[in-house]
């Protein structure tokens, strides 16, 4: 892919299109509501105020980048805090809290690795190509990744889909 640098409206389109997801994504490392806005946040005003060369496809630098301040974050805390179970990170559609909750800690259980693809497939709507290049890993492997995440939340949402039934 050949590099280009992003204008200020790029930029706010990719926000408009990948915000929310790159919010659920970053609450994958950090456990405060608040940080994870920071964190996503401050990756967009960064690109706003340096407007890099991006060399692959802009979804796949974005969760790159909020992965590394994330990390970094993580890196520079001196303890970690539990997950609060009573803070959402996202809204069911119909208003269901427990449904979301439940789909909280379904992704919550996954490994990093595993709820990076679902987050980036299905909130974003990467291709698994793309995935794999945010990822840096062989479209396989991704894939693979991202399979393994559907049948594990599968077995963990089927019972409560049962109650709801």
């Amino acid at each position: 892919m050949p590099e280009q640098r992003l204008s200020a409206n790029d930029v706010r389109q990719l926000y408009d299109r990948h915000g929310a997801a790159l919010l659920l994504f970053a609450r994958g490392f950090v456990t405060d509501a608040g940080a994870a806005e920071d964190l996503v946040h401050g990756v967009f005003l960064n690109l706003l105020r340096t407007r890099p060369n991006v060399r692959e496809a802009p979804a796949a630098y974005l969760y790159r980048a909020v992965k590394n301040a994330a990390l970094n974050a993580q890196r520079n805390r001196s303890r970690e805090a539990p997950l609060p179970d009573h803070e959402a990170w996202f809204i069911h559609r119909r208003g269901d809290r427990e449904a979301a909750l439940a789909l909280q800690s379904a992704l919550a259980e996954l490994p990093t690795e595993q709820r990076e693809a679902v987050v980036m497939r299905i909130w974003s709507g990467m291709t698994l190509e793309e995935v794999a290049e945010a990822t840096s890993v062989p479209l396989n492997t991704a894939a693979s990744r991202y399979r393994y995440a559907l049948a594990k939340l599968r077995e963990i949402l089927t019972p409560h889909a049962k109650l709801e039934g």
